[in-house]
């Protein structure tokens, strides 16, 4: 038993941001359907090659229904469906659903106990909420984009598409709260996040500066943006991260470093003492820890109970024995991919459930569509004709 299992998903997603939100759903167990277009070959779509590791990874778990919903035969199979489903999710573009008659007006009074997510670029009103959205016009809008890099480099793009990821996360727990009120009231909602809201969001204390101090951030680089020292730092042999967060770690850091009397210095005694002091303090740290290997100041310093650790690329990341330990690479069989795996979820159970949330590979396109149709009702006679129609 898995804590989802009891639904029914509809999937009417593509891209990376809706795809994320409907892998939260189906690692945990609901059914998920994704209705797909019609297609003669099935090979690039909208996250790769069908084979390649990003579709792969993004669509474990499901299933795929070949359908053309412009069709009024192919919206009569998806309103059938409907009726049963629990969840529908979409990311069209702006005023998509409303001209193929599936928004949530038109799918409430289908199923009124129906939970609608829909993700957007910029959110359901103002100016520009008819407007197309993608990650990295979103990183830029958001504001993300001028506090990441080194300082007086100009904006830089975060490493991952970190808006589509962030608004997949918050719409799943979205539509997770729309079910528990369900539950309760036996009706549906319409829940909506965008990209620009959930990086917003993300954001967090550097947002909150601006409101609160009204301060504005700007780029420091691999340093922590108010934390004095916190950040990567050099050794004879690359680089480290540094992460004292309290004034202990602090004082042990300058034991460490061979510098006790840093500690004691009124200059460097206090957190924004330090602060007003980034370069100085950073640059005699520098000195120091570039005398010695990475591994001999990350072990001297966690023995004194400062955080510290390697700066690691991806390979480094997934050969690293602590994150072997955690099981994140979950095995895949797949009838056409050799020595496959993606990553599981980031959470566990203390009784196992669910593992990490990898059962099953992401479908072949179509791979369903019969066995969904006969759950339906539709005879083989009623398959052939749609298929001879280019309905599924």
């Amino acid at each position: 038993m898995l804590p989802l299992d009891h639904l029914l998903v509809l999937d009417l997603t593509a891209f990376r941001a809706g795809p994320t939100a409907v892998r939260q759903l189906a690692d945990w167990g609901a059914r998920v359907i994704t209705i797909e277009r019609p297609a003669a070959d099935g090979g690039e779509g909208l996250l790769g090659a069908r084979l390649g590791s990003d579709f792969q990874n993004l669509r474990r778990n499901n299933e795929s229904l070949t359908l053309d919903l412009k069709h009024p035969d192919g919206k009569a199979v998806f309103l059938d469906l409907v009726r049963r489903a629990d969840v529908v999710v979409e990311n069209f573009a702006p005023g998509v659903t409303a001209r193929l008659g599936l928004d949530w007006p038109a799918l409430q009074a289908v199923n009124p106990r129906l939970v609608y997510g829909s993700i957007s670029g910029y959110g359901q009103e103002g100016p520009w909420s008819q407007r197309p959205g993608y990650d990295q016009v979103a990183q830029g809008m958001s504001g993300l984009m001028s506090v990441t890099g080194m300082p007086g480099q100009g904006p830089v793009r975060s490493g991952h598409a970190v808006a589509d990821s962030s608004s997949g996360v918050y719409l799943a727990f979205g539509i997770l709260l729309a079910i528990i009120r369900r539950d309760r009231t036996g009706e549906g909602s319409w829940v909506r996040t965008s990209l620009l809201e959930s990086l917003i969001a993300m954001l967090d204390f550097q947002a909150a500066r601006v409101l609160i101090e009204h301060e504005v951030p700007g780029q420091q680089g691999n340093h922590h943006p108010t934390g004095v020292p916190m950040g990567t730092f050099p050794a004879s042999d690359g680089v480290f991260n540094l992460a004292p967060g309290t004034e202990a770690h602090w004082r042990a850091v300058c034991g460490v470093l061979g510098h006790p009397e840093w500690a004691d210095d009124e200059r460097y005694a206090r957190p924004g003492s330090r602060r007003k002091r980034r370069d100085e303090v950073n640059t005699m740290i520098a000195e120091v820890t570039a005398t010695q290997p990475a591994e001999h100041w990350i072990e001297a310093l966690l023995a004194a109970g400062v955080p510290a650790g390697p700066v690691l690329d991806m390979g480094q990341m997934f050969a690293h024995p602590q994150v072997q330990a955690l099981g994140l690479a979950q095995p895949i069989e797949h009838p056409t991919v050799d020595d496959a795996a993606v990553i599981g979820q980031p959470l566990t159970f203390g009784d196992g459930l669910g593992g990490r949330g990898v059962r099953r590979a992401a479908p072949a396109l179509g791979e369903q569509t019969e066995a969904i149709l006969a759950e339906l009702g539709r005879t083989e006679a009623d398959v052939t004709a749609l298929r001879a129609a280019g309905v599924i």
